[in-house]
């Protein structure tokens, strides 16, 4: 078999690469043997020849531009704030980094004729819709500066799609886990080191609430399936699946086989009661099927956590 040269294999740029999904999105593409080049304010710590690192600012021109060259074949933008707490406190900081860096990677995207354009979006940009089933239908009504943020990325990319031909999806992620993820302040996260050391947790209100937890190896898999269909529009990548807190919590102590005391505390305001998710149009237009139960899921993330212990977030 004859190697592929420069010009025959795909150049793919991850922002956000080395990030808890960046690091799989890059591996995913590298198993494919295709070129990746690496934006993230972190340094690349990838020794992978076929890896191209630029750490710096998506703000700044000059890193957007080193990055997005022409004869790139599309763009994974992972990059963004994603603490919906941090986006209520610093709102406008929030805007510059998910709206208008998007807006400038869309324009490059367009100017130097980069064909995809795939976008990490999240259910958040429909607000709270109580217990009712989440589908890509539903009209656009964040209630937090980070949801309105991407919803209006999604604008953004549907705008570009249609003026200029941009092959521009919005992929809306549901709760992600995976092997990774030590470094994680999130709720898996917290049980799992809650586990590791013996102590207890917090659960917000009656942990009846229910919340759809997708394995990052989906994630990864909708996002190359959105890439090889060239995918334009918005797509639901979750398990279809929603369990509530206590039944978490509860597969947790089976796979690691410790007690978990549980501490009810007050919910915050704002706390939705349920995410339900309708996969429908993701396995029609992607053939997007998730893979990994919550079990097994789980437990690869404890075999993880048990190797690679770093109380990173303090308590």
């Amino acid at each position: 078999m004859v190697a592929p040269t420069d010009s025959d294999t795909p150049h793919v740029v991850v922002t956000g690469g080395c990030g808890f999904i960046g690091r799989a999105v890059v591996r995913a593409f590298r198993d494919r043997g295709a070129r990746v080049t690496v934006v993230d304010r972190e340094p690349l710590t990838v020794r992978d020849e076929g890896v191209t690192g630029i750490q710096g600012d998506l703000a700044d021109p000059r890193v957007r531009e080193a990055a997005v060259r022409p004869g790139t074949d599309g763009i994974v933008h992972l990059a963004a704030v994603t603490s919906v707490l941090r986006s209520v406190e610093m709102p406008a900081t929030t805007y510059a980094e998910n709206v208008a860096i998007t807006h400038e990677l869309l324009e490059l995207a367009r100017t130097r004729g980069v064909p995809r354009f795939v976008f990490a979006s999240t259910n958040a940009v429909v607000g709270d819709v109580g217990g009712s089933t989440i589908s890509e239908s539903l009209p656009l009504q964040p209630l937090t500066p980070y949801g309105a943020t991407k919803a209006a990325c999604e604008m953004l990319l549907s705008g570009y799609a249609g003026s200029y031909g941009l092959a521009a999806c919005a992929l809306r992620f549901t709760n992600v886990y995976g092997p990774g993820m030590s470094h994680k302040d999130s709720f898996i996260p917290r049980l799992m080191r809650a586990a590791l050391h013996g102590t207890g947790v917090r659960v917000y209100g009656d942990g009846r609430q229910r919340r759809d937890l997708v394995n990052l190896a989906d994630i990864v898999r909708g996002i190359l399936l959105a890439w090889d269909r060239e995918y334009t529009g918005r797509a639901i990548l979750g398990s279809g699946h929603s369990v509530s807190v206590l039944d978490m919590i509860d597969a947790v102590r089976e796979v690691t086989g410790r007690p978990l005391e549980v501490e009810h505390v007050p919910a915050p305001e704002g706390e939705m009661p349920a995410v339900v998710v309708d996969l429908s149009r993701s396995e029609r237009v992607l053939g997007y099927r998730p893979q990994v139960s919550l079990t097994e899921g789980l437990a690869e993330v404890w075999e993880y956590f048990v190797e690679h212990d770093r109380e990173k977030v303090p308590e």
